[in-house]
């Protein structure tokens, strides 16, 4: 695999996430801020003016938000280190690579833990070949980013993740139940046994998952807002993000995978 960072590093960003998403006024954010246009927030060094505030300031959504190393690639690889303040001219072309690149690293992301789970197998050939397609994409020249098909990219990393996943969640007696994509929303889920389920794109807002253990679990693109994870074990679960876990509410005893930093807030 190609050694690219797929971690946020904002020192060596232009802004790229103050500028380019849209958000409205709501419970993650205290305005409402169009598409392409910078935060209000946002200093002339691209740094955040209220980063140690944004929770108790109604940013909440900023502090659940990573775009996987994206924004210092688009920033000093993709554009040579030219912002969108000293190039205006550069803007538009940046502004609509930086979420294309965003999801390639986010897929890449997947790759990597999908081929740590799979090392040692035949799946490990077609997780690093798939992987080596994703990066390709991404290193690509700012026309070639823009005509990225990130759908079918998508679904192929999706189609190998879930053999991954189904393979991984095999041993021990079988697979856990199938809730991709279910309504868990506001359920309480504390005395359901969870663990090698696939809760793959399930809805899980405000769930109550508090001391349940989640290895093995799936958790490939479910929305965790507002689910309450204190003491849940979630140090073996399948592709869960920092977004995911940021999103949810958890404490001191809630166990996460080695590689996610426990988010400041729960504290």
């Amino acid at each position: 695999m190609a050694e690219v960072e797929l971690a946020a590093d904002c020192s060596r960003c232009f802004g790229l996430c103050c500028v380019v998403p849209s958000f409205a006024a709501s419970a993650d954010f205290a305005i409402d801020k169009p598409a392409a246009t910078p935060c209000p927030n946002l200093a002339q060094d691209f740094r955040c003016g209220i980063h140690t505030e944004l929770r108790p300031r109604g940013f909440a959504g900023c502090t659940a938000y990573d775009c996987f190393g994206a924004g210092q690639r688009v920033s000093q690889v993709t554009f040579g280190g030219v912002d969108w303040r000293t190039s205006p001219g550069t803007a538009a072309q940046m502004y609509a690579v930086f979420p294309v690149v965003r999801e390639l690293h986010e897929l890449r992301r997947h790759l990597g833990e999908a081929a740590r789970l799979v090392a040692g197998t035949d799946l490990a050939v077609e997780v690093s070949a798939l992987d080596a397609e994703v990066e390709a994409h991404a290193a690509g020249t700012p026309v070639a980013l823009q005509e990225v098909d990130l759908a079918r990219v998508g679904a192929a990393v999706g189609a190998l993740l879930a053999t991954v996943s189904l393979a991984s969640r095999s041993g021990g007696g079988g697979p856990g139940p199938d809730l991709s994509r279910a309504d868990l929303v506001g359920s309480d889920q504390r005395m359901r046994d969870l663990r090698r389920a696939s809760l793959r794109g399930a809805l899980l807002l405000g769930a109550d998952l508090r001391g349940v253990d989640l290895g093995r679990t799936d958790l490939l693109g479910a929305d965790l807002r507002g689910a309450r994870l204190d003491g849940a074990d979630l140090s073996g679960s399948l592709f869960v993000t920092g977004p995911q876990v940021a999103s949810a509410r958890g404490d001191g005893a809630t166990r996460l995978p080695c590689e996610l930093a426990r988010p400041d807030h729960w504290t």
